[in-house]
C-alpha cells in the first residue's frame, strides 16, 4: 500500500503537477475497490523527490568553460560543468515568485554547517505572517542551511543545502538555491572559491 502511494505521487511529480500545497488527494484501491483519501507527508514527498532528482552525470552542450556551475532555474537543476560535453546534474529548489534573480556570480566563500543569519526584511516578512525567525541559528541537522553553504559573491545568496527534502523541486526559496545535504557536499568538494557561477 505504501509501495502504490509513493508511486502515485512520483507519477504526479513527474508530470509536474504535485505542489507542497497538496497535502491530500484521491486514488482508487483495487483491493478495496473504492476511492481513498491519502495524505501526504513530508517524508513521503523526500522520498518521491530524491528519486525524480537523483544525482546524475548527463550530456551538456552549452558553451560554458569546464568548472563551471550552471543553474536552470525554471527545469529546477543545477549543472556542473566537466570535460567532453558531460555535466554533473543536480536537483534543486530555488526562489519562489517575487525572489527570482538571474546572473553570474563567483563563489567567494564556503562553509560547513553554516550559522544561518535571516537578513531584517525576512524577520520583518515572516513576523507578519505570525512566525518569529531567530536573529541567528549556529549550524547543525535543523538549520534550514543544511550541511554546506557556497557564498555567491556579495550578495545574500547562495548555495546551500537543506533539511526539507520535499522542498527540492520547487520554487520556494527567498532566491537562495537549496540542494539536498549529500549532493551540497558532493558539489562543495568538487568546486573551489572562485568557481564561476551562472543562474538562468
Amino acid at each position: 500500500m505504501r509501495r502504490l502511494i509513493i508511486s502515485l505521487f512520483a507519477g504526479l511529480l513527474l508530470c509536474g503537477s504535485f505542489t507542497p500545497s497538496l497535502a491530500q488527494s484521491r486514488f482508487y484501491d483495487p483491493e478495496k475497490k473504492a476511492w481513498v483519501k491519502i495524505r501526504m507527508t513530508p517524508e513521503m514527498a523526500g522520498n518521491v523527490a530524491r528519486k525524480k532528482y537523483k544525482r546524475k552525470v548527463v550530456r551538456y552542450s552549452g558553451d560554458e568553460e569546464p568548472g563551471t556551475i550552471v543553474v536552470d532555474t525554471e527545469k529546477r537543476f543545477l549543472y556542473h560543468v566537466k570535460e567532453n560535453g558531460k555535466a554533473m546534474r543536480y536537483g534543486i529548489g530555488v526562489g519562489r515568485e517575487g525572489f527570482t534573480w538571474k546572473g553570474t556570480q563567483k563563489i567567494t566563500r564556503k562553509a560547513k554547517w553554516p550559522g544561518w543569519t535571516p537578513p531584517p526584511e525576512m524577520i520583518a516578512r515572516e513576523r507578519k505572517k505570525g512566525r518569529r525567525l531567530p536573529a541567528h541559528m549556529p549550524g547543525g541537522p535543523e538549520n534550514p542551511l543544511g550541511a554546506r553553504a557556497l557564498y555567491l559573491g556579495h550578495t545574500i545568496y547562495r548555495i546551500h543545502g537543506t533539511n526539507e527534502d520535499w522542498s527540492i523541486g520547487h520554487a520556494l526559496s527567498s532566491g537562495c538555491i537549496r540542494m539536498f545535504n549529500k549532493d551540497v557536499k558532493h558539489l562543495y568538494e568538487n568546486t573551489p572559491v572562485g568557481t564561476k557561477v551562472k543562474v538562468l
